[in-house]
């Protein structure tokens, strides 16, 4: 409000407001008065006429009774009449609305009227008379009282009275009419002097705007030159101004957007450090290795980065060079490139890319480990296939019995590999995920009894004692892909029954965990070293020779299975002690029934 008053087309405004307001409420306090007086006499000027024509008809037609016909079509609306032959008495009357008795009483009494019987003389007053419309009211009525002919000798009168509630309503809603005129005369006041006072001052008022605009940093801002004089020179050269401000702020933001999406884009890490070694700018992965970074590496200057990077970066600010190596930081790999940045001819900080080899360095460790347990793995069977079969060939048997268990071995090693290259097939087409998995709804615990009872002729051969046992109901089932399932399952207890001695025990135990049916096979064999427990799901795992007790296998199955049970939703894991035994335990989800 304060701007309004302290601004130019706040003052112009205020002044003409003042001054029309103080005109119209002088005109209109003239024109309420000139019009109620108008109104009041074009009232009685108007009963006079219908009492003058009132008495012409009587005059002109004698009989009274065919006149009343012709008397109600001249009465106006809410205009009533009384026709008195004699004082204080009757003789027609037209009255419309209630109280018609004592209206009729009072008017015929009023002693003013008396003496209009006598004279031709007209008397008009204004009387408090019962309402025609409510019971128990009085309101105000303008009577007026004329003489009339009604016979030869007879000297007669008419009362014509009007409530002035009409008057009041007709002047009430005249008033309305003054007041609306007078608020559209003051909008339209109030228009015009701002129309006339923006003229003025609306060129400067938009440059101070456009200024402000300018400063927040909103660079379309324009400012409308309308003239040609100083002003609209002025306007001009501020939009030629704003227009050379946005170029050159457009061209900052797009080779800044670009930077930005470079390196945001961008897999490696990039840091930017100026010359106090502070950091300007990171990308995304850079932030991610900063955070891992602070707290987990010792700096006794409080460096957000390892010693080997601060080194680097020391080196190439002091001789301005390129400097690149790899290093270790906190168990990953990076291949790491410091450049120098350049402001004109002085160096101003460097950058550092940093490129992850950890992924690399694992992949290399694994294909090492493959060859290496694949070479180990296939160079027993392939050398006694050689040795067994060049002695067949060199006929090194003397009998045909010894011939036919060399070729027997034969048979077997072959089997050895073939299994071996089935399972590297498997389980490579597991870790793909391009194993198609045919699930069907079983139910579990007569799907795991039967997978663990297809031992029991093996157990007793070997003197183990294999039971099952189930706690979940037998409604309970699950959507899986039975034969797949049963590759794990015949897995681990071969595997649970090649490690237990005779006289031991291998229990299979069914049970609900939450929402998933919880499998466990449990022995009471050598059990397996804790420090060896996260690697035997790897493949080509093995634990001490001991365990196997001269039956080894490929080192692939508890591997096959694990993946076999990640791709049904589960988890699998084990648990053991040395010396008591070893449990693997496996997960399903179960389904809703």
């Amino acid at each position: 409000m304060n701007r309004i008053w302290n601004s130019v087309v706040g003052k112009l405004w205020l002044t003409i407001l003042l001054l029309v307001s103080f005109v119209l409420f002088i005109v209109t306090v003239l024109l309420l008065e000139f019009l109620g007086n108008y109104h009041s006499e074009t009232v009685e000027d108007t009963l006079q006429q219908e009492a003058a024509t009132i008495a012409r008809v009587f005059n002109d037609y004698g009989e009274v009774t065919n006149s009343l016909t012709i008397i109600e079509d001249i009465l106006g609306p809410d205009t009533n009449a009384i026709i008195a032959e004699v004082p204080f008495e009757s003789t027609y009357y037209i009255h419309e609305g209630i109280n018609g008795e004592k209206t009729r009483e009072i008017i015929l009494k009023e002693p003013d009227f008396q003496k209009v019987f006598e004279t031709d003389e007209t008397v008009t007053k204004e009387m408090l008379l019962p309402s025609m419309t409510e019971n128990n009211m009085m309101e105000s009525y303008i009577v007026l009282a004329s003489p009339i002919q009604t016979g030869e000798q007879v000297h007669g009168t008419v009362f014509i009275y009007q409530s002035l509630e009409v008057m009041d309503q007709t002047a009430g809603r005249t008033t309305n009419i003054v007041f609306l005129s007078a608020f559209i005369a003051f909008l339209l006041t109030t228009f015009f002097a701002f129309f006339l006072s923006t003229r003025i001052t609306l060129p400067l008022r938009n440059m101070r705007e456009g200024a402000f605009e300018l400063a927040k940093g909103n660079f379309d801002t324009k400012v409308r030159a309308t003239s040609s004089d100083e002003i609209g020179q002025l306007a001009t050269a501020f939009n030629q101004m704003g227009r050379q401000l946005k170029h050159h702020v457009e061209v900052i933001n797009q080779e800044k957007e670009q930077l930005s999406s470079i390196l945001t884009s961008m897999a490696d890490a990039v840091i930017t450090f100026n010359q106090d070694r502070t950091i300007l700018l990171s990308n995304p992965p850079a932030e991610k290795l900063i955070q891992q970074w602070v707290g987990k590496i010792s700096n006794t200057d409080n460096e957000p980065l390892p010693p080997e990077m601060v080194h680097m970066l020391e080196h190439v600010l002091s001789f301005e060079e390129e400097i690149e190596e790899e290093l270790e930081i906190d168990g990953a790999y990076y291949a790491i490139t410091f450049s120098p940045l350049y402001s004109k001819k002085s160096i101003r900080g460097a950058v550092a890319v940093l490129h992850n080899m950890t992924e690399q360095h694992r992949l290399e460790k694994l294909r090492e480990d493959f060859i290496a347990n694949v070479s180990h793995e296939l160079r027993t069977p392939i050398a006694m296939l050689q040795g067994y079969s060049e002695a067949i060939l060199d006929d090194v048997g003397a009998t045909e019995e010894e011939r036919r268990e060399m070729t027997k071995i034969i048979y077997e090693e072959s089997q050895r590999m073939g299994r071996l290259v089935t399972d590297l097939l498997n389980l490579a087409r597991l870790e793909s995920g391009h194993m198609r998995l045919y699930k069907n709804v079983v139910q579990i615990n007569g799907m795991i009894e039967r997978m663990t009872m297809k031992f029991s002729q093996v157990a007793k051969e070997n003197g183990i004692y294999l039971s099952f046992e189930t706690s979940l109901d037998d409604w309970a089932a699950t959507e899986l892909d039975e034969d797949r399932v049963e590759q794990v399952m015949t897995n681990l207890i071969d595997n649970a029954m090649r490690h237990t001695p005779q006289g031991g025990q291998v229990l299979v135990n069914v049970e609900q965990e939450q929402g998933y049916a919880k499998i466990s096979v449990n022995d009471t064999g050598v059990g397996i070293p804790e420090e060896d427990l996260e690697y035997v799901f790897e493949r080509f795992y093995k634990a001490d020779k001991a365990r196997t007790l001269g039956k080894g296998g490929t080192g692939l199955g508890l591997a096959i299975a694990s993946n076999i049970i990640k791709a049904h939703g589960g988890e699998i894991y084990a648990k053991s002690k040395v010396g008591a035994g070893t449990s693997f335990i496996f997960l399903l989800p179960l389904k809703k029934m």
